[in-house]
């Protein structure tokens, strides 16, 4: 009980903080333009009354949390999840690339750092590539990843997956070679002792120990995929998915829909970390692993 209260409490406290900073900067950004409609309209509302009216504008320029709580709520639970306005249905889209990217860069990571451990030439000449390769902005990536396929006619979800592919393999592929490179010298003496072959070695001793490096990597690797599909979703003009939604709601001014899009988002993100941290929890018992 006295740990669940020590999880709970400072994450409520900071979670309530955030919401009344939010409100506190919802009123000063929102008041300028309020304080201009009043004007118009000859009126002199009272603080309270001035206070609600910034608090609630249709189109404001920083939402106010109750305002984005109601707008997901309405479009997660109050809609068809075959609509197009639905946050369900846009998320399933994105969703769907952000797997299928992250399957491909986990794949492309741990061959890489395979690679890396077993061959001094690739360790000194592809790590940093592998790391310049993460300097690049992704929104200077993503057009050129889309024209090119485009012009060889490869369109629709593989071109958002290949974008979640490039920010997702990197910590795989960094985590892998720190795990791979993880067993004690005194237990690769031990392996040698046993005349165990260097494929033995591999999947007895170097494996084994880089599993809890995978599934740590793997956390931040669906993070960064869900971020690559969602940037993959906007130089490709889709007309589903969150990227979508956020551009839509960027051409209309619907700043209360982008931010609804933004949790959903984080919604998803949060779910995805959690599954692979669960995975890893049951990987690691089948494994014999025990909890600490």
């Amino acid at each position: 009980m006295d740990s669940f209260r020590d999880k709970i409490v400072p994450v409520t406290s900071i979670l309530l903080g955030v919401v009344v900073v939010w409100y506190v900067m919802a009123v000063v950004l929102n008041a300028p333009f309020q304080r201009d409609l009043d004007r118009r309209a000859n009126l002199t509302p009272g603080i309270v009354e001035f206070i609600g009216k910034t608090l609630a504008q249709p189109k404001p320029t920083l939402p106010a949390p109750h305002q984005v709580a109601m707008n997901f709520f309405e479009n997660t639970f109050l809609r068809s999840i075959t609509s197009n306005r639905s946050l369900v249905y846009n998320a399933w889209v994105t969703l769907s690339s952000t797997l299928l990217g992250f399957a491909f860069g986990t794949a492309l990571g741990i061959v890489i750092a395979v690679g890396i451990v077993h061959v001094a030439t690739l360790d000194r000449s592809m790590m940093p590539w592998i790391i310049a390769s993460q300097t690049i902005p992704i929104l200077a990536v993503s057009p050129m990843i889309i024209v090119v396929l485009a012009a060889v006619g490869i369109t629709g979800l593989i071109p958002k997956a290949l974008i979640s592919t490039y920010l997702s393999f990197f910590p795989v592929a960094v985590g892998m070679v720190k795990g791979l490179r993880s067993p004690e010298l005194t237990h690769l003496d031990l392996m040698h002792t046993y005349n165990a072959s260097p494929s033995q070695t591999f999947w007895k001793l170097r494996v084994p120990a880089s599993v809890p490096f995978l599934f740590t990597s793997m956390k931040v690797a669906v993070a960064a995929s869900l971020v690559g599909a969602i940037v993959g979703e906007l130089p490709t003009g889709a007309v589903a998915g969150i990227g979508a939604k956020l551009l839509a709601g960027a051409y209309y001014s619907q700043t209360i829909d982008i931010w609804s899009a933004l949790v959903a988002g984080s919604v998803v993100a949060a779910l995805l970390v959690m599954l692979v941290g669960i995975a890893g929890r049951l990987v690691d018992r089948a494994m014999g692993g025990r909890p600490a």
